[in-house]
């Protein structure tokens, strides 16, 4: 059996405002630890629960956040950005039996500690299919082409209830309860990590590849916070002004639609001016 763990920061114990999770931060430094723990905690759970593999791959940002000398000795990471499949990169290899998403948060637009969609602020929505997707809800999407069942998520509680709408049978696991979008109740690493371990365990039990889901055609619109934003992303071939700040484009599989959304999400970046967006 082989795990993957996609770790996002956003969704782990004791973070809550920006600077939790912005690298170079004294506030990061911090946090990098209890995120660290968190996935440690999912890696041993994965283990009693069977599994003979687990990778990690990291998802936040720079995507160097964990620290690999704190990591369980049994697992593996994958550290580092530009790769084809972001979040879930290593699930298109068909070794995979199931995947965590671990950290994660609710998508933009809607309540839940640091809720957006890969822009920290800009995306205001996004939906397939006319649906709300959060980024859980989109890299669920891409892994069901690979027969990948999504076996657990943690985050805060809205997480596991976005969690619930695109991985119903998923254990989740909330490690803390939203206030705002920038204040939680929040639980300890120790009382976190046994409860993460104790669902990753079950968890396993779930991890059964499936046949590849064809689910397409996939509609995406995204939502923008600034007019020149929404021209920004449409330059994109295939994608369509839809409203002043929303575009919309077509694709036949979310492997597509994934690969098209990190153009969007990275020319919008080099559009967003310091201070006015």
């Amino acid at each position: 059996m082989k795990i993957l763990i996609s770790a996002d920061m956003e969704g782990a114990t004791g973070v809550t405002w920006p600077a939790d999770v912005l690298p170079g931060s004294e506030q990061w430094q911090r946090c990098r630890h209890m995120f660290t723990s968190d996935v440690n905690a999912a890696i041993a759970g994965f283990f009693d629960g069977g599994a003979d593999q687990v990778l990690v791959n990291e998802a936040h940002w720079t995507m160097r956040n964990l620290l690999l000398e704190q990591l369980d000795e049994r697992a593996e990471m994958l550290t580092g950005r530009h790769k084809d499949l972001s979040m879930v990169e290593g699930v298109q290899h068909g070794d995979v039996d199931g995947i965590a998403f671990v950290g994660y948060h609710t998508g933009a637009g809607t309540e839940g500690v640091l809720a957006h969609t890969y822009l920290a602020n800009s995306i205001t929505g996004v939906w397939v299919n006319g649906e709300p997707a959060s980024e859980g809800r989109l890299n669920a999407l891409v892994v069901a082409e690979y027969g990948v069942p999504v076996v657990l998520v943690t985050g805060d509680d809205r997480t596991g209830e976005d969690a619930r709408g695109y991985a119903p049978r998923a254990r989740t696991v909330a490690v803390k309860e939203y206030v705002s979008r920038y204040a939680a109740v929040c639980r300890p690493p120790a009382r976190t990590a046994a409860d993460i371990r104790a669902a990753a365990k079950e968890a396993a039990a779930l991890a059964v590849r499936h046949e590849p889901e064809r689910a397409g055609p996939f509609r995406v619109e995204v939502e923008f916070d600034a007019v020149h934003l929404a021209g920004a992303a449409a330059v994109v071939p295939g994608v369509a002004l839809t409203g002043e700040r929303r575009v919309a484009y077509a694709s036949p599989t979310m492997y597509e639609g994934i690969r098209a959304f990190k153009a969007v999400t990275t020319l919008v970046s080099a559009a967003v001016e310091e201070q006015y967006g």
